[in-house]
């Protein structure tokens, strides 16, 4: 569990440190937004990063405080009136539970939420966050916790502004989002905002500014539980823990994506529960895998466990040096770059097709994120996992009546002699997938990386066989797309075979066909055969490569 790899070191002191640079606004941004404060932010930064990396599952994850675990834990800190003990009792309690996930080997359950009820949950995080900081950015200080309360004040600060500080929001704002991709390679549109509006603060006066800030290591805080308060204790440290292990396994996921690996659930859970009882005990505020840090860090070399340590060093290092600077930092510069963390949080890019995809799936969404703004958390995931999975079971029913009486045993594939011999003449270069029946989005969670293994290095031509797939879902349509870039960046050609209309319409609306080239669809297995050996005897000769055609089960 504690291997170090140092074939990769130079990448991971580049890629840790810069981590460290993007975490540093956002981590005093989340702490000041949680209500403990800015240095709380940081001290949840360095233990759930440091433990987290030793301990965890995912070897180029970074992990600290995000957008999702901080709207919990500050209802939380409202809800309990900022009592120290009890408050970081419920981030311990939170990291134990987390560790008991692991150890009852629950991550590949937590990861079985579907797209739609993911997209919606993260969605209103987003609009949470956005919500939240909105009055603060005029200059103003929402009365109360929570999003109610948050959106009433909205009309009263935009009515009575304070200029000095909407007029750093909105530099803020403009660096956070118009920052050139160039001079961000050099220094992150978060940390250019936090200096460059905090130095026009000090020139223009008059803005609300965080004051002064406790300094050096942060002491051992012992939690304590009362009987009056144990239950709103339990309830929030249980949210706290699926929260965390769900936003830690997607950012898992995309660290997949980006790494060609794979991940231990299990293992990430457990150090996920350790970075955060950690972080407890020393008064930082919880966190998860951070995707914006995860991706940074992997873009800019960072591929095992090092990195995320390094991040995690290089924080304490400016909490021990530089945190007396920190009290002249405005309340709006924070407020800014966490509209911009909202506004990420977002799912702009599902939105702007959901009316082109499945229109169930859409209704799924949005009724997870308006139960995530105005019910609350851990009601928007149960009532969307349920509903989705309800109308899956309904679809896999009408499906499997549907193909009553159907042509072919379940579970078989049987090639005829013409298929057999144009798989001989291809000299084994072409590997089949086919689909046994309906992709769930269970499947589509592993699909890609099955897809990947199963070709990786082998033969010139992929076929999938959608001809036993009646529809398709989000979910799956990602997966499809996953298989289909995959393959584009491997030099592979894609070959599709008895797609019905329904699937590709799904499809084409969610761009999810943007590998997929137009040509290279067939309704018939035989035809994708005959075009996929065209294809190889027109291409070089990998100097006689094998792979054995695979049949892949994806129900």
């Amino acid at each position: 569990m504690l291997n170090f790899r140092l074939d990769n070191l130079r990448g991971d002191l580049y890629g840790g440190l810069t981590a460290g640079v993007v975490a540093l606004p956002l981590a005093l941004a989340f702490g000041e937004a949680s209500g403990a404060g800015p240095i709380a932010g940081l001290y949840g930064a360095i233990f759930v990063g440091f433990f987290a990396a030793l301990f965890g599952g995912t070897e180029s994850q970074i992990s600290g405080p995000t957008g999702p675990m901080i709207v919990v834990f500050a209802g939380v800190y409202a809800t309990l009136n900022g009592e120290a003990e009890l408050v970081f009792a419920t981030v311990i309690l939170a990291g134990v539970f987390q560790i008991l996930f692991g150890v009852l080997k629950l991550g590949q359950y937590i990861r079985l939420v579907p797209y739609p009820v993911v997209s919606g949950f993260m969605s209103g995080i987003g609009c949470i966050i956005i919500a939240l900081q909105f009055s603060r950015m005029f200059g103003h200080e929402p009365e109360g916790g929570g999003t109610i309360p948050a959106l009433t004040a909205i009309p009263g600060a935009v009515m009575d502004p304070n200029l000095v500080a909407l007029g750093i929001a909105v530099i803020t704002l403009l660096i956070v989002f118009k920052w050139p991709k160039k001079w961000g390679k050099i220094v992150p549109p978060p940390l250019a905002a936090l200096i460059i509006a905090t130095l026009v603060s000090l020139v223009v006066p008059g803005a609300p500014i965080l004051g002064d800030i406790p300094t050096g290591l942060p002491s051992f805080l012992m939690p304590s539980f009362s009987q009056d308060t144990l239950l709103i204790v339990m309830e929030a440290a249980i949210i706290l823990a699926l929260l965390g292990s769900i936003d830690s396994l997607l950012t898992s996921l995309v660290a997949d994506n980006m790494t060609r690996s794979k991940h231990n659930s299990n293992r990430e859970l457990v150090g996920q529960g350790l970075g955060n009882m950690a972080a407890g005990f020393f008064g930082g505020i919880p966190g998860a895998g951070a995707t914006m840090r995860t991706v940074v860090n992997i873009r800019t070399g960072g591929q095992t466990k090092i990195s995320g340590i390094v991040h995690s060093l290089l924080l304490l290092a400016i909490v021990v040096v530089l945190a007396p600077f920190a009290s002249q930092i405005p309340h709006a510069v924070l407020a800014g770059i966490l509209v911009k963390v909202g506004y990420d949080i977002i799912d702009v890019s599902y939105l702007k097709n959901a009316h082109r995809g499945p229109r169930w799936d859409l209704a799924l969404m949005v009724l997870v994120l308006v139960l995530t703004v105005f019910v609350d958390l851990i009601t928007a995931v149960v009532v969307g996992v349920v509903m989705g999975s309800l109308a899956f079971v309904k679809q896999m029913a009408d499906a499997q009546l549907a193909r009553m009486g159907g042509s072919r045993e379940e579970g078989q594939v049987e090639y005829s002699d013409e298929e057999e011999a144009l798989f001989a003449r291809a000299n084994n270069r072409i590997t089949m997938f086919d689909f046994g029946g309906p992709l769930s989005f269970g499947a589509a969670a592993d699909l890609g990386h099955q897809v990947r293994e199963n070709s990786r290095g082998r033969g010139q031509a992929l076929i999938l066989d959608f001809s036993s797939v009646p529809f398709i879902d989000v979910s799956a349509a990602r997966a499809v797309e996953t298989i289909g870039c995959d393959a584009d960046s491997a030099g592979k050609k894609v070959f599709i075979s008895g797609m019905n209309d329904s699937v590709r319409e799904v499809l084409t609306g969610l761009s999810a066909d943007c590998c997929l080239a137009e040509d290279n669809y067939f309704p018939r297995r035989i035809d994708a055969i005959k075009a996929a050996v065209a294809y190889i005897e027109g291409s070089p000769n990998e100097g006689g490569s094998i792979q054995n055609r695979i049949s892949a089960q994806a129900t």
